[in-house]
């Protein structure tokens, strides 16, 4: 056991730092930014080694996006009587333009990772990848639909995992397939709360 904490122990510091950062996304907490791009750091890392080239690249974006996560829930619209940027419902204009990004980012991946790496699963990877891409900018917005995102890309990544014998990350996608659905009713409520909340303030 020793031996093989020793041998994967920055795949276990990973998946830690990935079930902390869920933790603080799914109560909303401003600290979940700093703690995504530790973990985005170290997963370069453990992808590269499996050759999830797709998913590499995608730590990538996970840490500017966390850096404009960060700023964009610091400054990006507070609502002044709860100090806090809303939960969102996702609009018309955001699903088509979001939807067409992520087919474009998706089949270009998929180009790339057919052509240019030794990809053992590229469809999935870049499935996986392109909806991340989405999901995160959503959570950067606090768009409350990003959640049913993240249960199809965590439960197609829990897949892709446990076939490459990624067993810590497999593990943390367990629980993020789970824990998913906790923080889409948790967000849910707390977006009821601000409805609840707007008609008081007006009066």
């Amino acid at each position: 056991m020793i031996d093989w904490l020793l041998k994967n122990y920055i795949e276990v510091i990973g998946a830690v730092t990935g079930i902390i950062y869920l933790y603080l996304e799914i109560k909303q907490k401003i600290w979940l930014w700093p703690v995504g791009f530790i973990t985005s750091a170290f997963y370069v890392y453990i992808f590269y080694t499996s050759k999830f080239y797709a998913d590499m690249g995608l730590q990538f974006y996970y840490l500017g996006i966390s850096l404009y996560g960060w700023w964009h829930w610091l400054y990006g619209g507070k609502k002044e009587e709860t100090d806090m940027l809303p939960v969102t419902h996702i609009t018309l204009a955001q699903v088509l333009n979001l939807s067409l990004a992520t087919i474009a980012i998706f089949v270009g991946l998929i180009y790339v990772l057919k052509n240019f790496t030794d990809s053992p699963v590229p469809i999935g990877d870049a499935f996986t990848t392109a909806l991340s891409i989405t999901a995160t900018w959503m959570l950067a917005r606090k768009i409350l639909e990003m959640w049913w995102v993240w249960i199809v890309v965590n439960t197609v990544s829990l897949a892709l995992y446990i076939y490459k014998g990624l067993y810590p990350t497999s593990v943390l996608f367990v629980m993020y397939v789970t824990m998913s659905f906790v923080g889409y009713v948790l967000w849910r409520r707390s977006y009821l709360k601000q409805k609840n909340f707007e008609p008081q303030a007006l009066k």
